[in-house]
């Protein structure tokens, strides 16, 4: 009897943002992979990778690869107590490394009736999260800061670990971006000492300024329910934060690439917790051990809600294709939407992308598709890898090693 022929997928999809959680959409995809193997007489090896770009989801992902969750009450972006987790490495990994998400504490989705609080909200409960990380003795925080409620630069999860931000009066401030336009001072003396001894890493794929027009309340504060009026009070904040920095601290953050992310946390872990900013796809990757994935594999599949240029310029799926490429290893695209014009799809091969697909492509109308994305997300899988099956040479035993010829042609 002929050997049934093997096949080895790496599957490692982002979030379809108001449809599926990374993991949903990867077991999505890995059911309809099943459907086209058993159909095809394939032994077929899946490798669940779901992945993130260092935003919302980003604790869901590496608990997937085997982190453990801790638990803590922290202080929500308008003051109001929530239940938050950060995620703790798992034996093996030196130093010791905690992942704490800031959308976790004090992200858009923590609001109160989801009414916003643009001028007011305060990263405090960031602080108190890492606070409970460094207590579990890491060696290493990564901080994963999309999603925010906030435009205070930081300065909420600063004061939670000792700094201390004080007007004219030597009083200390209230929380929120548009206070700091009275800040007279900055004291970290009392800055948690742990931090010293700390890798901070920061995930983080914007470059935006902490100020002016490309700055992190113009380009994001009306995101979070800021108007102009708001948006003018929580620059000038943000200005007058800098100039005390670099007055009190020696540190000048205002025009970093990076320093405007997250309404200024990206400043604000720069200037307080010593951290270094890195791309979080990239980031993400090292941390579920996504190389060690590709060794031996045929195909990756990825995808995301919408692929559009705006991924080509280093979204998760760019940074997941990135990596199968240098590993030789060919990279299917499924997405909810397709949004490339005909520059951006000729350059796919270059990222070894042989393939991208829409659930559009079967479902038109966006909201049905939207409804029922993981239906559509396991059937689009399935005619995917059919379709491959199909166009390859007999005997079908030798598909790996056509699949990688076809790639690198």
């Amino acid at each position: 009897m002929t050997p049934a022929a093997r096949l080895t997928v790496v599957v490692a999809p982002d979030s379809f943002k108001g449809s599926l959680r990374a993991h949903e959409a990867a077991a999505a995809i890995e059911a309809g992979l099943r459907d086209a193997a058993t159909a095809a007489g394939v032994d077929l090896e899946v490798r669940l990778r779901p992945v993130a770009d260092g935003g919302e989801g980003s604790t869901d992902i590496v608990l997937a690869a085997g982190w453990s969750r801790r638990e803590c009450r922290v202080s929500g972006p308008t003051g109001s107590r929530v239940l938050a987790s950060f995620a703790l490495s798992p034996d093996g990994i030196v130093p010791l490394t905690a992942l704490v998400e800031l959308a976790a504490a004090s992200g858009l989705s923590l609001l109160p009736g989801g009414r916003p609080d643009a001028r007011s909200a305060s990263t405090r409960g960031t602080g108190e999260l890492v606070a409970a990380a460094l207590d579990n003795g890491i060696g290493r925080l990564v901080l994963c800061i999309g999603g925010s409620a906030t435009t205070d630069g930081g300065t909420g999860m600063a004061s939670s670990l000792g700094a201390r931000f004080l007007d004219g009066r030597d009083k200390p401030l209230p929380p929120g971006g548009v206070a700091l336009g009275q800040l007279s001072r900055v004291d970290v003396t009392g800055l948690d000492a742990r931090l010293d001894s700390t890798e901070v890493v920061v995930a983080c794929d914007v470059d935006n300024p902490l100020t002016g027009p490309t700055g992190a309340a113009h380009v994001y504060g009306p995101q979070k329910g800021a108007d102009p009026r708001d948006v003018a009070d929580l620059d000038a904040g943000l200005v007058r934060l800098a100039q005390v920095l670099r007055r009190d601290l020696g540190i000048d953050v205002e025009q970093v690439p990076g320093a405007g992310a997250a309404g200024g946390v990206g400043a604000g872990a720069l200037a307080f917790l010593g951290a270094r900013l890195t791309p979080g796809i990239d980031l993400l990757l090292d941390l579920v051990g996504f190389d060690a994935a590709l060794d031996g594999a045929d195909l990756v599949v990825t995808g995301e809600g919408s692929f559009d240029a705006q991924s080509l310029a280093g979204k998760a799926p760019v940074g997941v294709a990135r990596r199968a490429r240098t590993a030789g290893v060919p990279v299917v695209v499924l997405a909810g939407r397709l949004d490339l014009d005909e520059s951006a799809r000729a350059r796919l091969p270059e990222l070894g992308v042989v393939e991208a697909r829409a659930l559009l492509d079967l479902e038109p109308d966006p909201q049905r598709a939207q409804e029922n994305a993981a239906t559509l997300l396991r059937t689009l899988a399935a005619r995917t890898l059919a379709g491959r099956l199909r166009s390859l040479p007999a005997p079908l035993q030798s598909f790996p090693a056509s699949m990688k010829a076809r790639s690198s042609a």
